[in-house]
C-alpha cells in the first residue's frame, strides 16, 4: 500500500503522454503557447510501462492517460495495451478532449481502455469555438458517437465551469447525458498560469443546489478513483458529479499524483512540489531504487493546495502538468 505522509492511501495515476494539444481552451493554454517539451525529453513506453510495474508493485491500481490531447501521442493503443496487462493495475481510463476519438475508440477498447472522459463544454457551435478556440464540435461529438457504439463502461462528460459563459448551458448538457447515457461532471475553474487566472468563476456548490431541486436528484455514488460528489436520479439512470477544489476542496481525501510526459512526478496539483524520475531512468537506477524514490516521494506529497490563499504561485498550465 501506497502512503503518504498524512496516511493517505494514493493508489491513482494520472499519466501525461504529451504535452500537445490540438485545441487551445482559453482556460488551460494561451493561445500562441510554444513552451512545448522536447520530445526526446518524454518518457518512452517502455520507460512508462517499467515504472509504472514499480508503482503497481507498490500499490497503484488506477491510471489515467492523460495530457495534452493523448490521442495525439503515436501508437498510443500499444501502450495502453501493455499497461492494461500490468499486474495490479485494475483500471485504466483516458481523457481526451475528443477531436481524435472516433478514428481510436475501436483500438483504445480493444486495448483495455474501460473508462472515458470526454472534454466538452457547451453544446453551442460557437461557444466551444469561442473556448477551444476552433471548431470542435462536430468533430467531439462524431466521436462520442463512435465511442458509445464500442461499448465503453463508462463514459464521463467534463463540463468547466464558466461564469457567464458555461453556466448557461448547463441544463441542456444534462439533458444530452440523460438522453445518451453519460456521466456529466461539472469543474470549477482552477488558477492555474495566468489562463486558468483570467477565466470566470462559478461556484458550483449552489449549482449543485439547484440541479438537485430541477432534475428531482439524490446524493449518489459512482465508480472511480476520482474527487467528484455525485447527484444521480432516483432511478440511477442519471450521474452528475461536482469536483469543486476550490469551494469545498477534497484534499483530506486526495489519493493521486500525476507524472508528467517528461517523467516528472507532480505531487499536488496546486503546489510545486515534485520529483523527477527521468534522470535516474536513464541513469541506471535499479527498480529498488525507483521504489525508494517513489516512497520518499510520497512522504513529502503536501497537506493540501492553495489555490484561494496563494493563487499566484502557479506559473505552469493545466496541459503542462497532466489534466
Amino acid at each position: 500500500m501506497l502512503l503518504d505522509g498524512f496516511g493517505r492511501r494514493v493508489d491513482y495515476l494520472r499519466l501525461s503522454v504529451t504535452d500537445r494539444c490540438d485545441l487551445r481552451c482559453s482556460y488551460c493554454m494561451p493561445e500562441g503557447f510554444k513552451g512545448y517539451e522536447e520530445p526526446r525529453h518524454w518518457l518512452s513506453f517502455d520507460e512508462i510501462e517499467r515504472l509504472l510495474a514499480v508503482f503497481a508493485r507498490l500499490g497503484l491500481k488506477h491510471v489515467r492517460l492523460t495530457g495534452g490531447e493523448p490521442l495525439l501521442r503515436k501508437n498510443l493503443p500499444d501502450l495502453a495495451r501493455r499497461l492494461a496487462a500490468l499486474p495490479g493495475i485494475d483500471d485504466l481510463s483516458l481523457s481526451t478532449n475528443g477531436t481524435q476519438l472516433a478514428k481510436h475508440a475501436a483500438r483504445l477498447h480493444g486495448a483495455g481502455v474501460t473508462r472515458l472522459n470526454v472534454s466538452l463544454d457547451s453544446l453551442d457551435r460557437e461557444r466551444v469555438r469561442a473556448i477551444c478556440r476552433r471548431d470542435a464540435l462536430p468533430r467531439v461529438l462524431e466521436g462520442l458517437e463512435v465511442a458509445r457504439s464500442e461499448g465503453f463502461h463508462l463514459i464521463k462528460i467534463n463540463m468547466v465551469a464558466i461564469a457567464g459563459t458555461t453556466d448557461e448551458d448547463i441544463c441542456a448538457m444534462v439533458a444530452y447525458c440523460m438522453e445518451r447515457g453519460f456521466v456529466l461532471r461539472l469543474i470549477e475553474t482552477m488558477p492555474l498560469g495566468e489562463t486558468g487566472r483570467g477565466i470566470g468563476f462559478l461556484n458550483l456548490r449552489p449549482v449543485r443546489e439547484r440541479l438537485r431541486q430541477r432534475f428531482g436528484l439524490v446524493d449518489g455514488v459512482v465508480p472511480g478513483g476520482g474527487p467528484a460528489r455525485y447527484l444521480v436520479s432516483p432511478d440511477g439512470g442519471f450521474q452528475i458529479g461536482f469536483i469543486t477544489p476550490i469551494s469545498q476542496h477534497f484534499c483530506a481525501t486526495c489519493n493521486r499524483v500525476r507524472l508528467g510526459v517528461d517523467g516528472v512526478l507532480h505531487l499536488c496539483l496546486g503546489q510545486n512540489d515534485a520529483v523527477d524520475f527521468r534522470t535516474p531512468l536513464r541513469s541506471g537506477c535499479t527498480d529498488a531504487g525507483l521504489e525508494e524514490m517513489l516512497r520518499a516521494a510520497l512522504n513529502s506529497k503536501p497537506w493540501r493546495h492553495e489555490f484561494s490563499e496563494r493563487p499566484q504561485q502557479m506559473v505552469r498550465f493545466m496541459s503542462s502538468t497532466g489534466g
